[in-house]
């Protein structure tokens, strides 16, 4: 077989290293690829969801063998270009060296180069991609000696796709469908120029595109209401024709009882409402077919002007992306924090339930919906739209996720916004309270607009920093508040002052069943309680 030009020589005792016995496995040389192309899902999830579906399974059943491969570090290391022999070179001494100070600086070199690297490996998630690389690329796992046999069997264990079709996505997952087309890339802070010609074509085809799926969930949502209704009046009209039969004269039966004569009162309620709906759905399709027509003929312009709409993988805008992604994850470390990106046995130190795979992540989600209801919901031509955002797993250690971005530029209605979580948190549950309070929010000051200082959540909020004189970070100051709303005070458990209470109780009301029991846990909870009542009773709430 012939040696990719590329490929660099692997010290024999680096490539037989364990972290259990300090016996390496031998690789004897780089395995070239497969043309196996992997299976891609073209269509992104459902934004039209009542709830996250119940994670009835965490982990396979049969659990691979991939790290118990001999020539798993070859496999990751194939068509690496002089990255790989850089990385190569920097991990051998790496692991080859026991003192502290040279171990030190190995760890600072292996940084940029394994991100170079890196780099250079993204471009191949279009095409065929062996098991390694998937695990590179999705947990930071470069080569299986650096952990020890209890976490190879985590990971041994984890499932590989997206079995809920929830829109959690590993990092190999999320550059193909970026790469492909399927998401636009990640909104940079770059300065924009303007567009002509195909560019400025492809902005109206993203906008007209939007505002298709805009007038799509609005349907949606209105089919599914008056399916609902037309469900329900079918049953009040069961229930009104169950009669009893009057034993004394043939084919008579009694009268309506007062709960038949109730419902029939509530059938007339059910038919107004399916008249107003379908006045809606009137209009609502009207708008959808005009949004199909406008996204059809700017596609049409984009094919004339040189088929810029493409089926394969781009591979400007997987580097592109690639960097918004190295970003996220400086941020999620920050200045002080673990920015080595290998996942080594040496840093590995968080348990099963704090590990940001895609099914606990998708668990602590619908943990969270259960306290803060309308955590993922906008409004929109006064519906409220359930719209959860774009998750991207990063193989990082770091302490908080972030909100990249509250939603799409070119469709602020119905499109998924993103945040980032770091796949090795101390705590998962904070570092998802972290993203999901940024993600907050981001969409109340964007939706405020040039009033997000004086209206809304963010404007009470900032009224209330300024008042108090709080120093520091107001976002951050936002964000370690709502981790004390979600996990204390929810439960009963005072942390915040009672102006600030306030403030929460009305722009992030917890759900009904809460509200019902913090009543009786003191007056201070009552108290927000019985104003609830008083704002319902006016034109003001």
């Amino acid at each position: 077989m012939a040696e990719d030009k590329h490929t660099p020589e692997i010290d024999p005792d680096f490539d037989n290293l364990d972290m259990d016995d300090d016996i390496f496995l031998e690789t004897d040389e780089f395995i070239e690829e497969t043309e196996e192309t992997e299976s891609v899902d073209e269509k992104t999830p459902n934004i039209i969801e009542e709830k996250f579906p119940d994670i009835s399974k965490r982990f396979e059943e049969n659990p691979t063998t991939v790290f118990a491969d001999p020539k798993y570090y070859s496999l990751v290391l194939t068509k690496g270009k002089d990255s790989s022999t850089r990385i190569n070179e920097l991990l051998q001494k790496y692991a080859g060296t026991t003192d502290v100070h040279d171990r030190g600086i190995y760890r600072q070199q292996i940084i940029p180069a394994y991100w170079e690297f890196f780099r250079d490996t993204v471009p191949e998630v279009g095409g065929s991609m062996s098991e390694p690389k998937r695990n590179m690329l999705r947990f930071g796992i470069i080569h299986p000696a650096l952990l020890n046999s209890e976490a190879k069997d985590f990971f041994a264990k984890l499932i590989v796709e997206n079995e809920y079709k929830q829109p959690v996505y590993y990092l190999d997952e999320w550059f193909k469908d970026v790469g492909i087309g399927n998401i636009n890339k990640s909104s940079t802070d770059e300065v924009r120029v303007k567009s002509t010609g195909i560019a400025q074509i492809t902005q109206q085809f993203e906008r007209a595109t939007g505002k298709l799926e805009a007038a799509k969930a609005l349907l949606q949502k209105a089919s599914s209401t008056r399916v609902s209704n037309e469900t329900l009046l079918q049953t009040y009209v069961e229930a009104i024709t169950e009669q009893t039969s009057f034993e004394d004269i043939p084919n008579v039966v009694y009268p309506y009882t007062d709960s038949q004569r109730q419902t029939i009162m509530s059938i007339q309620d059910i038919l107004k409402e399916l008249l107003k709906i379908d006045r809606e759905e009137t209009a609502l399709f009207r708008d959808f077919e005009q949004a199909r027509t406008d996204a059809y003929t700017i596609k049409e312009r984009l094919k004339a002007e040189g088929n810029a709409l493409k089926t394969g993988v781009d591979i400007k805008v997987i580097l592109s992306e690639f960097e918004s992604i190295r970003q996220m994850a400086k941020m999620m470390a920050g200045r002080q924090g673990n920015h080595f990106p290998i996942l080594t046995s040496e840093y590995f130190r968080s348990s099963a339930d704090n590990v940001a795979f895609r099914e606990n992540v998708l668990t602590t989600f619908t943990w969270i919906e259960s306290i803060d209801p309308e955590v993922f919901c906008r409004m929109y031509k006064t519906k409220k739209n359930r719209i959860v955002p774009f998750t991207i797993l990063i193989p990082s250690y770091g302490d908080s996720g972030i909100c990249w971005e509250p939603f799409d530029r070119h469709n602020r209605a119905t499109s998924r916004g993103r945040i980032a979580l770091p796949l090795y948190p101390r705590n998962l549950q904070i570092a998802i309270l972290s993203a999901i309070g940024d993600f907050r929010w981001q969409v109340a000051k964007e939706k405020a607009s040039f009033h997000w200082m004086d209206e809304g959540l963010t404007g009470n909020y900032y009224m209330y920093c300024t008042d108090k004189k709080l120093k520091g970070d107001l976002k951050e100051l936002f964000i370690q508040d709502y981790i004390q709303w979600i996990t204390k005070e929810s439960e009963g458990i005072p942390r915040l002052s009672k102006e600030l209470r306030g403030i929460f109780w009305r722009y992030l009301p917890f759900t009904q069943e809460i509200k019902e029991k913090l009543k009786t846990r003191s007056f201070t909870y009552q108290e927000l309680y019985q104003r609830d009542i008083n704002r319902s009773m006016s034109d003001g709430y």
